[in-house]
């Protein structure tokens, strides 16, 4: 068993969690090579991805692979995990609606975060949107302006931020889709030529 399934092993009982992670299939855990360069963060677990049981699987990872296929970053040399590890939602007939991790939430799971962090190593760590950057940062920062700027998180790992590709999904003018899909890939590409030691092209 290595540490990071050691890890996994020992994650919260029922009863040490929010009360509505027990409607969730599963807990979510993350995937990718331990010791990877680069690590993305995002909210958490979507309807597709608590059934799966895997990360970035639903739309929005379908969109992140397009995007990371597009900025020349190979998915499977990132390591990808959410900073809450259940499904939020609620119920609407058949559908499970998400609903969005409050500050408590955030702080509840972020122990583990930073744990799977140190276990991981990363040289950056990507946030994928608001509810990450907090959960990493330790504070709530608007992603807009902390674009581009040279973060850490709050055991001192390089850390960066872009839009979730859930936000990207939800813009609905072709133009300001595509615009905002371009910036994500120039992230990632920055991103991922920074953590690998490289100047991005």
């Amino acid at each position: 068993m290595d540490d990071l399934d050691a890890l996994r092993a020992r994650f919260p009982p029922a009863r040490d969690l929010p009360d509505w992670a027990a409607r969730a299939t599963q807990p979510v855990f993350g995937e990718g090579p331990p010791g990877a360069a680069l690590m993305l963060v995002g909210e958490q677990p979507g309807d597709e991805e608590d059934r799966a049981g895997r990360p970035f699987v639903g739309p929005a990872g379908r969109l992140l692979d397009t995007l990371l296929e597009r900025a020349g970053v190979p998915r499977r040399d990132t390591y990808v995990t959410n900073a809450v590890k259940h499904f939020k939602f609620t119920q609407a007939g058949k559908r499970r609606l998400h609903q969005s991790p409050n500050a408590g939430d955030i702080a509840h799971y972020r122990p583990f975060l930073r744990a799977e962090i140190a276990l991981v190593a990363p040289r950056l760590v990507l946030a994928l949107g608001a509810t990450a950057l907090q959960a990493l940062a330790g504070k709530a920062l608007p992603v807009g302006r902390s674009r581009g700027m040279a973060l850490r998180t709050q055991d001192g790992v390089p850390l960066r931020a872009t839009m979730h590709p859930s936000a990207l999904l939800r813009l609905r003018d072709a133009e300001s889709r595509a615009e905002e899909q371009a910036r994500c890939v120039a992230d990632l590409r920055a991103a991922y030529a920074e953590a690998s030691g490289r100047n991005a092209p």
